[in-house]
């Protein structure tokens, strides 16, 4: 059956026929009357025609003029769904927000590059990934956001090459198709400009937004499937320069891609060995200067790998971070710690690290209180290390992290100090117990001159500040009796002991207390 919108459309074309018909005829009509066709129909009537001829072709000349009409609207009609149908393709093919071309048309691009390959590389793409956008979305709100999305597009358009793309990928995450006219120097030289035109600040507001960008780049090559092929290793590279340290660019290299696949292995195994308990606390013993009484313990990560043994830190604790599982990695061996140390004497500080993002959690000290609660462990016997970079991220939240914890009874320690960005400000503000020599410090006391009067400084500042101090990487007798003689109150290294699990800890607490050295073959794990 028809549907209601023909039939009301062929119901129109009817009376408009008939209104037409009509109008014919009435001139007809007015002309017979006013005599108008007198003449005509004189000469009509040499040849045996008639009104009713006159009044047929009144009619044709009506019905001839409808038909124009109806071809003119046609062709408006025609025209108007042309141009709907042109702003829909542009619609479909660029982003609404910047303008840029979107994934579509970039890959479609790629694809046109990848069909014209010859035997060098003709194109290339660089992938822009913004760094520190979600601060500005977090603290101005999206408005200010997509301001700075629109001004990195533009800014995208003043430094792309003629006949090249540039496209927004989604979210903060951009593209540009380029020619290789100049090799990789060209690019290197492109993907620096790239950098330092986003790096400048955006005003909006009369605020300065500022953000940077982290660039991969691809070339277009004979051995890439098709256009998501050139995106993933163009995305390897970015990732490859975030990993770097943001703000950099890095070319693809065909090893990029195994140690994604390790990293993300790495990531799957991880998690596995939080959940099961894999990643188990090991204890370095805390001696006191110069008796070399062990007085404390600091936790450290172990990972028992099923196929690879014994894994250090180093190898997973940033993975942990970068990833968001350290918060869990933290308060699973925080009360495996706990549990371990209800039995060791009570004078014993069990010192364990708590990384830098963790401080801006409002709900640390609560977290912390509920693992004592758990575990009966005596938060005065605890020392919560901080590290000088977590000053940085958020002064006020951490203030606040830090004053609860104190309010517990907890004690805080000022890790690593010396490599970092604190200040007497941070050590009077915040009031720590303690502060942590690094061992970068410590190692080169006996050789350096500088070092050591680096090291004698920061003993008198913590000295000044009614705060202790803790060395750390002592290894050899030379560097104990330069700190003992300085005033360091604590010692910590190989020459008493490695990190061991809580069996031989148990051993060493149980001879009296006395440190062990490296060759005693009680702390032989690392």
């Amino acid at each position: 059956m028809p549907n209601e919108s023909s039939t009301t459309w062929g119901r129109g074309e009817l009376y408009e026929t008939l209104c037409l018909l009509v109008i014919g005829a009435g001139i007809w009509f007015v002309g017979v009357t006013l005599g108008t066709f007198d003449s005509l129909n004189a000469a009509m009537s040499a040849y045996g025609l008639n009104d009713l001829l006159m009044l047929a072709a009144c009619m044709g000349v009506a019905l001839f003029g409808a038909s124009v009409r109806k071809s003119i609207l046609l062709r408006r009609l025609m025209l108007q769904r042309d141009a709907a149908a042109a702003q829909a393709e542009a619609i479909a093919r660029h982003d609404g927000l910047t303008g840029l071309a979107n994934r579509r048309r970039f890959i479609d691009a790629v694809a046109r590059a990848q069909a014209t390959l010859g035997a060098e590389p003709s194109s290339a793409v660089l992938l822009i990934d913004l760094d520190r956008f979600k601060p500005v979305n977090d603290l101005y709100g999206h408005a200010a956001g997509n301001a700075v999305l629109c001004a990195v597009a533009e800014r995208l358009q003043q430094q792309l090459p003629a006949g090249g793309v540039a496209a927004r990928l989604g979210g903060d995450e951009f593209a540009m198709l380029v020619p290789v006219e100049q090799g990789s120097e060209g690019l290197t030289r492109l993907a620096q400009a790239v950098i330092a035109s986003i790096s400048e600040p955006v005003s909006w507001n009369q605020n300065d937004l500022k953000v940077g960008a982290t660039v991969g780049v691809a070339v277009v090559a004979a051995n890439h499937a098709d256009p998501d092929a050139v995106l993933h290793a163009a995305d390897l590279a970015m990732y490859q320069g975030k990993k770097d340290g943001r703000g950099n660019y890095r070319f693809f290299r065909s090893t990029m891609d195994e140690e994604l696949r390790a990293r993300a292995r790495i990531e799957t195994e991880l998690r596995t060995a939080i959940e099961t308990g894999a990643i188990e606390p090991y204890y370095q013993p805390v001696v006191s200067l110069p008796e070399k009484t062990i007085v404390g313990v600091e936790v450290l990560a172990r990972w028992r790998h099923p196929t690879r043994g014994l894994v250090g830190p180093t190898e997973f604790i940033p993975v942990a971070e970068e990833t968001g599982m350290i918060a869990d990695l933290s308060y699973s061996l925080i009360r495996r710690a706990c549990l371990d140390a209800r039995a060791w004497p009570s004078y014993l500080i069990l010192a364990v690290n708590i990384a830098p993002h963790q401080f801006q959690d409002a709900w640390l000290a609560q977290r912390i209180l509920a693992i004592l609660t758990e575990t009966g462990f005596p938060p005065q016997r605890l020392e919560v290390e901080i590290t000088e970079s977590a000053l940085i991220q958020d002064l006020e939240a951490t203030r606040a992290t830090l004053l609860s914890l104190r309010q517990l009874g907890v004690r805080i320690a000022l890790d690593d100090f010396g490599t970092g960005y604190s200040s007497l400000y941070h050590l009077r503000e915040l009031k720590f117990d303690k502060l942590k020599i690094d061992r970068s410090y410590v190692d080169a006391i006996t050789m350096s001159d500088e070092r050591a009067k680096l090291v004698d400084a920061i003993i008198k500042l913590g000295t000044s500040l009614g705060l202790s101090t803790t060395a750390e990487g002592i290894e050899t007798d030379a560097s104990l009796d330069w700190l003992s003689d300085q005033g360091c109150h604590f010692g910590q290294g190989y020459l008493f002991g490695h990190a061991m699990p809580k069996a031989e800890m148990d051993v060493v607490l149980s001879a009296g207390g006395d440190a062990v050295g490296p060759t005693d073959g009680l702390a032989l794990a690392s």
